[in-house]
C-alpha cells in the first residue's frame, strides 16, 4: 500500500472514488466537517471543488487505490499562502475506508505526508481532531504533541457539537 501523489489530472479521475471513500468515513461517524445525510453527488462534488487548488498547488493529495480503482485512503496538506506562513502546513482529511482500518495504511498515508513535508522545507505541521476520538491515540503514538482543546468547535455527523484538539508536529528532515 503505497500512496500515490495525485497530480491535476489524477485527481480529476479520482474524485469519484475519493468521493465514495469519504461516504464510508462519515457513515462509521468520522468528523470530517459534513453531516448524517452527506449524498454521494455532494461527496463527489466536494472533491471536484478542490481540483483548482490542487492544480495550484496549493494542497498535495496522497490515496491508495486497490486494485479494483476504489480509494483505501488518502490524505491532504494545505500550505499557507502568506509570505509568513510559507514553513507550515496543515494536515487535512486524513482517512481510511472502513474495509481497510487495521492494517497501518493510516501510518503509512501520515507518514507519506510528513516525509513530503520536510522534502518540500516544511519545518511544522498542524492539524485539529476530534476530542476523546480514537484519531487522538494515533497522532500521540506518531509523535503528534498536543497544544489545547477549543470546546464546540464542531458538530460530529450526528450534528453535536464536539471539541477539537490542536496538535503540531515538527516533521524529520533526515
Amino acid at each position: 500500500m503505497t500512496p500515490a501523489l495525485l497530480t491535476p489530472e489524477r485527481f480529476t479521475s479520482s474524485t469519484v472514488p475519493l468521493g465514495d471513500l469519504l461516504l464510508d468515513v462519515v457513515a462509521g461517524g468520522g468528523s470530517l466537517g459534513f453531516l448524517d445525510g452527506l449524498t454521494r453527488d455532494e461527496a463527489i462534488a466536494w472533491w471536484r471543488e478542490l481540483t483548482p487548488a490542487v492544480t495550484r498547488g496549493d494542497i498535495a493529495v496522497w490515496a491508495v487505490h486497490d486494485t479494483d480503482g476504489r480509494c483505501l485512503g488518502t490524505i491532504t496538506l494545505g500550505f499557507s499562502a502568506m509570505p509568513n506562513g510559507r514553513h507550515r502546513a496543515e494536515v487535512r482529511k486524513l482517512m481510511v475506508h472502513s474495509a481497510a482500518r487495521g492494517q497501518g495504511l493510516g501510518r503509512v498515508l501520515l507518514a507519506t505526508a510528513e516525509r513530503a513535508a520536510a522534502a518540500r522545507g516544511i519545518t511544522l505541521l498542524v492539524l485539529d481532531t476530534e476530542t476523546d476520538s480514537p484519531a487522538e491515540g494515533f497522532y500521540r503514538a506518531a509523535g503528534w504533541q498536543r497544544v489545547g482543546t477549543i470546546p464546540d468547535y464542531a458538530a460530529d455527523p450526528a450534528g453535536v457539537l464536539r471539541p477539537t484538539t490542536l496538535y503540531y508536529k515538527r516533521p524529520d528532515a533526515s
